[in-house]
Order: structure tokens, then sequence, then C-alpha cells
């Protein structure tokens, strides 16, 4: 082993974080310990705060530090426009393009028979509720181009086909399979623009 055990596990952490390899991962360790004492147990206890304390709004399924996220709550959004995502992570990717005004409802998952995932296992009875009790409401479904955004985008239509509720899914442009929150502000803001309607 070149680095004492506990650097290497320090290490070992890092590589786990999404897009870090095996040189990252060292560059990240070694920058660590020289951190000052305050400030990383600041850190420390930042992560810790966020594990503990960040969850899904009650409404729409984002993380929030409260019962309620900064979204939903918010008067000047409209609770008619619902972009439905896979996770937060796709929210927040949204949110930065600027110029949507509606809310979002997280799935946190999708459809996906080969790994034994049901409509049941993902956050859609509740989408169903809020649906329910809005007038014309519209839903973008802004979910990645695979065979599981396919087969969830399907499930949504069918369930909401006999109400007054009008489907559109993101424009075409996408790459397939890409993950949304991995995408440029730019196609996301052209995507959401140029949103093609499905259902009526």
């Amino acid at each position: 082993m070149i680095y004492p055990e506990l650097l290497q596990k320090l290490i070992n952490f890092y590589k786990r974080l999404p897009g870090v390899g095996e040189k990252s991962a060292e560059r990240m360790a070694l920058a660590t310990l020289e951190i000052k004492d305050e400030d990383i147990n600041n850190f420390a206890n930042d992560i810790v705060k966020a594990k503990k304390e960040l969850k899904p709004c009650k409404i729409c399924g984002h993380l929030t530090e409260n019962e309620i996220c900064n979204i939903c709550s918010n008067p000047n959004r409209d609770k008619n426009l619902i972009c439905v995502t896979e996770d937060y992570k796709s929210v927040f990717s949204f949110e930065k393009v600027g110029n949507y005004n509606g809310v979002y409802h997280v799935l946190n998952g999708l459809i996906s028979p080969m790994d034994n995932i049901g409509p049941e296992d993902i956050n859609i009875s509740s989408l169903v509720k809020r649906v329910d009790n809005l007038d014309h409401p519209e839903l973008i479904l802004a979910l990645k181009s695979s065979m599981d955004g396919g087969t969830t985008t399907l499930y949504i239509k069918k369930i909401f086909e006999k109400k007054n509720v009008v489907i559109s899914r993101l424009s075409y442009g996408l790459p397939m399979g890409a993950e949304i929150d991995y995408l440029d502000i730019i196609t996301l803001d052209k995507a959401l623009e140029d949103r093609k309607k499905i259902s009526e």
C-alpha cells in the first residue's frame, strides 16, 4: 500500500463520487489534509447536517430543509404546469435555466420491468392526487430518452388519458439516454420551450 490506511480510505471514498477518478481522488484527499481544523470540522458538520435534514418536499418530492420546498410554496409559480422529472437533480438543472415558472413533480425513479421497479415503487400516486385537484393542468414529462423513460411516459399517458390533462414531452434533439442534469442550460431551455404535446 502506497498511502497510509486512513489516507487510502479517504481516497477510496472520493472515488465513489460521480466523475471522480483515481488521480482526482488522490488530489482531493491530499488537499483535504491541508484544510484548517476549523474549516474541516465545519465541512464535516455540514455534510452530516445536510444528510440528516434535507428531505423530500411533501408536495412534489423535491429536496428541501422544510416540509414544503421553496418552489411549491412560491405563490407566483403556475401550479397547473407540472414538470415531471426522474429525480431532484433534474429540478436543479431546470431551475438554472431560469425561464420555467411552473412547479415540479419528482418521481424518484423510472418504471423498469428489467429491474422489477413498477409504478407502485415510484412517486406516481401522489402525482395523480395533485392533478385531480387542478384546473386544466399540463404535465411536461422531462424524462430521459431510454427504454425506462419511454415505459414511464406511456404509463403516465395511460392513467391520464381520460382526464382533462395536457401531456407534453421535451422536444427531441436531446441525446439518447442522456441524463437531464448533465445537459447544458441552452439545450434544456430549448427542449422545454419546444416541448411537444402527446396527449390532451
